[in-house]
């Protein structure tokens, strides 16, 4: 079994706490038992209109192992919140290439990866599928399996739903819906957009959509978010709304810290922490700043330092200062 580092089994021990409080109290309440838990000063949580559905952020420096603490946090939810024995997990990541990586890692029977989950859930227990493979999902595993679904936000984030193919109907949906009467009416249904683009009857109007989308509506999935600094968006925020999540659960290096949709960070680790673990072998200067302008101040006035220590080498040295931009609509 793959040995957790210390940072990384702290995170998932904040995590644990965190959701048992949550679990039988309210989530504002448990994230800020959380901070002091840690010895920490409390910060405010942001519902962002999700209620009491707990929405938060794990923060780890880039090599630090994200994705390997993604696969104990199934485990961790589970056991801790969810109250399902075999969940659904909807694992999202911000590109097609990383989707691919994390798919042939979370299918590979003993990688790293899945290496937690199948000690948790048993290997005949467990299914790994690509959001292009969601039609295979049958109705009897459902609740008898843990099914994790790899997708990118990209194939989820929409305004107008029609068209789109985890929004779409679909016949091989069909038996996973029989009896479902949907009484809080949380579920899309087919409208006059999808009866002309989708071939069906103006009959279907106002009767449940049989899609993906409804699919883990129906079940309120765990989402995993894989590097989520850039999906915090109104548009995002409606789209993870559609799906209604037991429980969502970011992992960046970034984290969002704007006023208007920072995100929930409930555990940091510093690059000091990961060099401590001998994750980093090159040494690390780590200075802190409060706001993007002063980073962008000392950097530059660093740099200048740097270029001025550079002319004594007797070899050319030329110091640069990189910095990463994101785009404000993510």
């Amino acid at each position: 079994m793959f040995e957790l580092k210390g940072y990384q089994t702290r995170a998932l021990k904040a995590l644990e706490y965190f959701l048992t409080l949550a679990r039988s109290g309210s989530v504002a309440e448990a994230f800020r038992q959380s901070y002091i838990q840690q010895e920490l000063e409390p910060i405010p949580y942001r519902p962002y209109d999700f209620g009491e559905m707990p929405y938060i952020c794990l923060r780890l420096p880039t090599g630090g192992g994200k994705t390997v603490l993604a696969s104990y946090t199934v485990s961790v939810a589970q056991k801790a919140y969810l109250e399902q024995d075999y969940p659904i997990v909807l694992w999202l990541v911000p590109t097609n290439t990383i989707r691919q990586q994390t798919l042939d890692a979370l299918k590979t029977v003993g990688h790293p990866y899945r290496q937690k989950l199948e000690s948790e859930f048993g290997l005949d227990r467990l299914r790994v599928f690509d959001v292009g493979e969601v039609t295979q999902i049958r109705r009897q595993d459902i609740g008898r399996k843990t099914l994790i679904i790899v997708g990118t936000l990209a194939a989820l984030r929409v305004e107008d739903t029609s068209g789109r193919k985890v929004y779409v109907n679909h016949e091989d949906f069909e038996p996973h819906f029989v009896g479902v009467s949907d009484p809080e009416n949380k579920l899309e249904r087919i409208s006059e957009k999808d009866v002309q683009e989708n071939g069906l009857r103006t009959e279907d109007i106002g009767k449940i959509k049989t899609s993906f989308a409804n699919l883990l509506a129906l079940h309120q999935p765990l989402v995993i978010m894989d590097e989520a600094h850039n999906a915090r968006t109104k548009l995002t925020f409606d789209t993870l709304k559609r799906l209604h999540p037991a429980c969502i659960v970011e992992f960046t290096a970034t984290p969002d810290v704007s006023n208007t949709s920072a995100s929930n960070v409930l555990y940091r680790c510093s690059a000091s922490e990961l060099k401590a673990e001998n994750m980093i072998k090159l040494p690390i200067v780590l200075t802190e700043h409060k706001d993007w302008q002063a980073a962008v101040r000392d950097a530059f006035l660093t740099g200048k330092k740097l270029a001025l220590e550079a002319q004594k080498e007797s070899d050319f040295v030329r110091p640069i200062v990189l910095f990463q931009a994101d785009a404000k609509n993510g």
